[in-house]
């Protein structure tokens, strides 16, 4: 049984991640959409070079494209659920921590 894809949304309506997602060049968004696919059918068994645990609750989908890192943060839920919580252009080694403070934010904001 797959696991339901979910995308936050804020309390103004807005969804973070899904306008992250229509900004990009369709053969980027292509690619994120198939690891999507991938993780929504593997849940938690899809292991790296596709995912990887951050911290706490929050785990990032890794995509790369024509030489740009994506990531995405989400986050397993109740339900067979996966919260999509925040997405970026990785342009630096290490994930930049307010890129992490922003996920974690939007995780609690989700489950309150």
């Amino acid at each position: 049984m797959d696991w339901s894809v979910e995308f936050y949304v804020d309390a103004r309506g807005r969804c973070p991640v899904a306008t992250f997602l229509e900004q990009l060049p369709p053969r980027a968004r292509g690619h994120i959409v198939h690891q999507i696919d991938l993780l929504q059918e593997r849940g938690p068994t899809l292991g790296m070079p596709y995912v990887r645990h951050l911290q706490g609750k929050i785990w990032e989908l890794r995509v790369r494209t024509r030489g740009t890192a994506y990531r995405l943060f989400y986050s397993f839920h109740t339900g067979r659920r996966i919260i999509f919580l925040h997405a970026f252009v990785k342009k630096t080694k290490k994930t930049p921590r307010r890129e992490i403070d922003t996920a974690r934010r939007r995780l609690n904001d989700f489950l309150e």
